[in-house]
């Protein structure tokens, strides 16, 4: 399927928030996260629904489907920012009005539960996606300029982003497995990603450099989720892996799974990643934590492992 490439957005562009999962904890973040975009330049259109309680959802799955189309076919809308994560944007995937994406396509950001949307537009329009940062967390005063930084980059530049920086906050990449590659970038929070395996919004894996992240589970959760992939054949085309941050997911230190003994996520990503045999670098600052890239879903980029880098060479 041919790319679709969105308009790239300029001062003065109108950006939609909609909440397709859950609601924020802090309503406040949406008005630190209005603030901060008008002082990127931008004007902002709230969907009617994004603060919306039904259960742990922003809304019932009919009034967050009904935002998530007005905001694609309102003319006056430039791109859309997901107010934040949590769970429930797998529930609107059968109700989805693909073609309307398809013909009116834009600029989609949100990552973690948004990863379903990132990945089922592009794998059913061909639309490229941003998995970067969301309002209620990256939009607060105290949010670091990277953040920011990064997402204008992604979404008002025609040329490619390129080098991922690394942030001097953080701790080195991990090199896991040393070497070279190149391919379409696919990827996003990993029990997300394995939560459409067998489904009919299934994501291509083949030839891709394939990015991933996690928070709050235990490692054999973790082992859990790879195993599926491995044993579902998806891995079995991956031409490189980029694992980011993953907040929480040691050993828990109160009432552990497992007390009488444990794995590192770093030893379970050596375990199962390894003998694939191809680039794999860990750490780098993808995902829930402090410092979060944009990366543009689809696009094709390079891996160097050798130097512990992801270079984005096409512009999304």
């Amino acid at each position: 399927m041919p790319h679709i490439k969105p308009e790239k957005l300029t001062s003065g562009d109108t950006i939609g928030v909609i909440a397709p999962a859950s609601r924020p904890t802090h309503p406040s973040s949406l008005d630190n996260g209005i603030r901060t975009l008008e002082s990127l330049g931008f004007q902002v259109k709230i969907a009617p629904h994004a603060l919306d309680r039904h259960g742990f959802l922003a809304g019932t799955d009919t009034d967050r489907l009904s935002d998530l189309h007005a905001m694609f076919s309102d003319p006056e809308v430039d791109g859309i920012i997901c107010l934040r994560g949590g769970y429930g944007s797998a529930r609107l995937l059968p109700y989805i009005d693909f073609e309307l994406i398809r013909t009116h396509p834009k600029v989609f950001v949100g990552y973690s539960d948004i990863t379903v949307l990132n990945n089922s537009f592009y794998q059913k329009t061909g639309l490229i996606t941003f998995w970067g940062p969301m309002i209620s967390s990256e939009m607060s005063p105290i949010s670091e300029p990277y953040n920011q930084h990064g997402l204008l980059k992604a979404i008002t530049r025609s040329e490619p982003i390129g080098l991922i920086e690394h942030p001097s906050g953080l701790p080195p990449v991990q090199i896991l497995h040393a070497g070279k590659a190149t391919g379409r970038l696919i990827g996003g929070t990993l029990s997300l990603l394995c939560a459409v395996l067998g489904t009919t919004y299934d994501i291509d894996f083949d030839e891709t450099i394939l990015f991933f992240e996690e928070i709050g589970e235990e490692p054999h959760r973790i082992d859990r989720m790879l195993t599926q992939l491995l044993q579902s054949g998806k891995l079995d085309h991956v031409k490189g892996i980029v694992i980011g941050e993953c907040p929480g997911c040691e050993s828990a230190p109160y009432r552990p799974a497992f007390p009488y003994g444990n794995f590192s996520i770093e030893e379970i990503f050596e375990d199962r990643l390894i003998p694939l045999d191809i680039p794999i670098i860990y750490g780098s600052c993808i995902g829930h934590g402090r410092y979060k890239s944009t990366l543009p879903i689809g696009v094709q980029a390079t891996l160097d492992a050798d130097a512990g880098e992801l270079i984005i060479d096409e512009a999304g």
